[in-house]
Formats: structure tokens, sequence, C-alpha cells
């Protein structure tokens, strides 16, 4: 994406630090470093950011004395930011590029039917076409060369290799973790309990893990965009702070590589909790802030989404067939009384009132566009 904004530049360089002569002058000799690449241009990126160690001071000066644009690319959160953003505030945006989006993903695929998908009534036959590609998202995910590549084994395939680059690059190279099979094992054990509260305990003991290690390694996933979290909504904000997260995968594909199961949705028994890693994955997708609600005595809604002070809940029901409300969810709204609310499911499409707020049953694919 980077190297195509950059071919619609004029007066653009475009270099990466995996090139260590480069990083080099970066590093030791910044005055040098700007006579080289910036003395003439407009426009310069950097790629693969994270390897300079002095990166934001350096960064800083140039921005400083130059009138030059730069743009820096990393695949770590944590290194850009630790070496980048705090030299830098007030002089630069930060975005986020995530893997495929499902409509994205529908693009890639068949853009006759990314059209149709942009409607808001969809025949039956349509949504069924609709559903096919989903199920292979909801199994194989959204990295772009995940999707290009068409046997199902060059999927897998290429699933493999971005996992071992993650831990050759990101864990050891970058991050400089010597204990990744802790780490490993670690992930697959977040794995296999997608959608449940986190038990730190458990994860600990089994993880082979002190707490504090355990936490710090939960935040690598989080910020290197293995998971993602969603924290219970509270009116009090301080108990929302102390309360136990539900801990997510950005990515279906990673999860089901971590497990080598990539059966059939609708052939597994963690099927729900594919669905539901599916749609808190499209709504991170679009940078808001997971929450769920649930109360001492059992009552949960799978997602709630804060925005311009309105509240949203959403909850994930694969299999209906009708305009059914869970009791739980029957609570929220007439506690919270919410304008709108979203219930999603493979097949089927409908509203009710219930007071004052109006539920939506919205198609389980249409996730991502729910809150714009």
């Amino acid at each position: 994406m980077i190297k195509h904004v950059f071919s619609k530049l004029k007066n653009a360089k475009f270099i990466t630090f995996e090139d260590r002569e480069t990083l080099g002058l970066f590093n030791k000799d910044v005055k040098g470093f700007i006579e080289v690449y910036i003395k003439d241009n407009k426009y310069l990126f950097i790629d693969e950011f994270q390897y300079a160690k002095e990166g934001g001071k350096q960064l800083k000066y140039i921005y400083d004395t130059t009138n030059i644009k730069i743009i820096i690319t990393g695949s770590s959160a944590p290194d850009l930011t630790i070496q980048s953003i705090k030299y830098l505030v007030g002089r630069i945006f930060v975005f986020n590029l995530y893997p495929l989006s499902f409509e994205e993903y529908l693009r890639f695929k068949e853009e006759s039917l990314f059209n149709l998908f942009q409607d808001k009534n969809l025949s039956e036959p349509v949504v069924d076409k609709i559903n096919e590609y989903y199920g292979e998202f909801a199994i194989y995910g959204g990295y772009p060369r995940v999707v290009l590549v068409k046997s199902l084994e060059e999927k897998e395939e290429v699933l493999r290799g971005i996992y071992n680059t993650y831990f050759l690059r990101e864990i050891k190279e970058i991050l400089h973790l010597s204990d990744d099979f802790k780490l490993a094992k670690l992930i697959k054990l977040l794995a296999l309990q997608i959608d449940n509260l986190t038990n730190y305990s458990e994860l600990s003991s089994a993880a082979d893990f002190n707490y504090s290690d355990l936490l710090k390694n939960l935040n690598i996933l989080k910020q290197t965009f293995v998971t993602m979290e969603s924290r219970p909504f509270f009116v009090n904000k301080k108990k929302e702070i102390i309360k136990t997260p539900k801990i997510f995968f950005l990515d279906n594909g990673f999860r089901n590589f971590i497990l080598k199961n990539f059966q059939k949705i609708e052939d597994r028994t963690d099927g729900g909790a594919l669905h539901e890693n599916f749609a808190a994955s499209e709504l991170t997708k679009r940078d808001l802030e997971l929450k769920y609600w649930r109360t001492k005595v059992g009552a949960e809604v799978d997602f709630v989404i804060e925005k311009e002070g309105q509240l949203i809940p959403i909850e994930v029901k694969s299999g209906l067939k009708a305009a059914k409300v869970t009791r739980s969810f029957r609570n929220f709204v007439e506690l919270y009384k919410p304008k709108k609310s979203f219930i999603l499911s493979r097949d089927f499409e409908g509203n009710l009132n219930l007071g004052k707020s109006k539920i939506f049953f919205e198609l389980l694919f249409k996730a991502g566009k729910l809150v714009k």
C-alpha cells in the first residue's frame, strides 16, 4: 500500500532500514542522512523503522530543520511508539493498517458481489453467495496474501509463514524475548478460549508465567496486533478498569493456524466462538473500542459500543431464524434504553421495537458496517 502511494508522488524517496548501511547513516550521521536522502526530495518513506535505535530523536531533528514530509512504517507497535512517537507529540499522525475487513475481502474476491454488498436489501441468492465467502473468511482470515492465493493448502502455508515470521522477527529480533516458547504456549491457550472471560490465574499456571510476566506478554500480543481486548461495560468507570477482559484474535486465520484446525465453520464445535471473534475483529478494524456487559447473576451482551454519547449493544446469534431477543439482551435494553441495538445471525433479517428502542436483526457478515 505504501509503495502504491509512493508511486503516485513526485520528488519522493523510498528506503528501508533493513538496509544496514542506510540505517547506520541515519543512526550515526543524521546531517549526512539529510544530505543523501532529503535534500532534493519532498517526501521520504522509511520502511521497517523500528530498527532505528534513536529513531524518534533523529526524526525530531529532521522535522525541525527541513520541510520534508516523512512516512514511517513498521510492524511493531510498541517499538514504533517507544522509538518515535514520544519524541514527536504534535508532529505526527498514527494509522493502524489492519488485515482486510470482510468488505475489503469481498472486493478482492468478486467485485460485482462487493457492489451488491453495498445495497441494504439483498436477495436470498446473493446472501447465500456472500455467506459462502464469509465461511472461507471466518476460517482463513483477511491477511492479503492469504486471500490472494487460491488453494486452501497454499493459504495454510502462507499462514504458517506469517506465524513463523512473527516469532522470528517480532519476538526474537525486535522485542528480544528469549522465552518465546512460553509465549507460543500462551497464544495457544488464548486461542482455545476466545469469547471467554480471561482467567489470569489459570493462564499464569498453564503458560508458566508469573503474574507480572503474564500481563507483560498479554500486552505484547495486543501491541503486535495478534490479539485485542474487550473490557466490561459499567456505568461506574472505576469498576470497569479492574474487571476481567475477554481476549479475541485480530485474525481468525491466524487463530485457526495455531490450533491447526481449518474445518468448515458448520462442522466445528467452536463455530459460535469464531462468529463472535469475527464480529470483534470487524468492529476493531473500524477503530471502535470493544466492551461487553455481564452482571453478577450471569446476564451478558456480547459487545457494547460507546459512540458519540450513545450506547449500541450487539449480540451474535449465528443460528437465529426469527425475531427473538434473549432475556439478557432485553434486560440491557430496558436498563440503558439505547436508541438502536443489533442482533447478528447468518440468515435472518428484520426488526422490532422494545419500548423506545429499535432492535435490528442483521446479517453477520455486515458486522463491520453496523457502526459508522
